[in-house]
């Protein structure tokens, strides 16, 4: 293999990184310890050989140039993937460290994850995790997520999607409800009750219940009404329910506490069966951190069980 980077431009490239995540020539030299002055001898040695401009200079500050911005992303890529490299054969990867974030729904976050991190965090110590708990999509490059968990897997060959479970679905109403509108005895009955919809946040339309009738081997959609609808926290819902407001097809996992206590009861429970999946998401990458690695392992281990 023949050799395209010498020492000297392997280092070039750390201190245009520093300099770029700081926005400062002084400052990246203060942190790499050399002076301002072989920050931008380094920052003009890739500008020559790549032929742009990095960064647009000014007296008072520095910003990356369009072309600037995209080696930016690429080199501190590949910086990072050769520390992991490296950690790896020195034995460091049996002990993941590092910062991940991930990004999960609402309701799967606060249920399903979260009560999960201190048992991940004992296991790993070295490894600081970071939730964000939102129903929308994200963008794994721009917003810097490491992992996502959603409800389906999106048309992107660049991403990897793990099946976490098939969460099972049910109908809940609040006993003061079903006292005062009575109990439906099949999913047609529905037309005749306040069913709670729940609008998708890609689409904005309500999201169908699914019934698994009795003469049917798979759930089938069923479209319900209602005159109350949230969007964005499938929780607003059963709050709602739990309130009398009507009923409410959620999962099971997030209805459990309140059937236990009673402030819940399900209906239709001959016409259960119905569920929808949950995915791990994360990029094709050549190698995975550590930290995600074993994050992912983790996870599957705990919700496939």
């Amino acid at each position: 293999m023949q050799r395209q980077f010498e020492d000297l431009l392997l280092g070039s490239i750390e201190l245009f990184c520093l300099a770029a995540e700081l926005e400062s020539f002084t400052l990246a030299a203060t942190a790499a310890s050399v002076t301002p002055a072989a920050v931008s001898r380094s920052v003009a040695r890739l500008e020559s050989r790549l032929g742009v401009r990095l960064f647009v200079r000014t007296t008072r500050q520095i910003r990356l140039t369009d072309a600037g911005r995209r080696y930016f992303e690429q080199c501190r890529e590949a910086l990072a993937r050769l520390a992991e490299a490296e950690r790896e054969v020195t034995g460091e990867q049996s002990s993941p460290a590092g910062v991940l974030r991930i990004s999960m729904p609402t309701p799967y976050g606060h249920y399903r994850v979260l009560p999960l991190l201190a048992e991940f965090r004992a296991r790993f110590p070295g490894v600081t995790v970071e939730t964000h708990l939102s129903n929308r999509n994200i963008d794994f490059a721009d917003e810097g997520f490491d992992l996502a968990i959603r409800g389906r897997a999106p048309d992107d060959s660049g991403l990897i999607a793990r099946k976490l479970e098939d969460a099972e679905l049910v109908v809940v109403a609040s006993p003061a409800y079903l006292k005062r509108a009575g109990q439906p005895a099949t999913p047609d009955d529905l037309v005749h009750h306040e069913c709670i919809q729940y609008a998708l946040p890609s689409t904005g339309r309500n999201l169908p219940w699914l019934f698994r009738r009795q003469d049917e081997s798979e759930a089938a959609e069923t479209m319900t009404r209602g005159g109350y609808s949230t969007a964005g926290d499938v929780l607003a819902g059963v709050t709602l329910a739990r309130h009398g407001a009507g009923l409410f097809q959620t999962y099971r996992f997030v209805a459990a506490e309140g059937l236990a206590d009673g402030t819940l009861r399900e209906v239709l429970k001959d016409y259960g069966g119905g569920s929808r999946p949950f995915v791990l998401l994360y990029p094709h990458a050549w190698h995975l951190s550590s930290r995600v690695r074993c994050f992912v392992d983790f996870l599957m281990e705990k919700l496939r069980a």
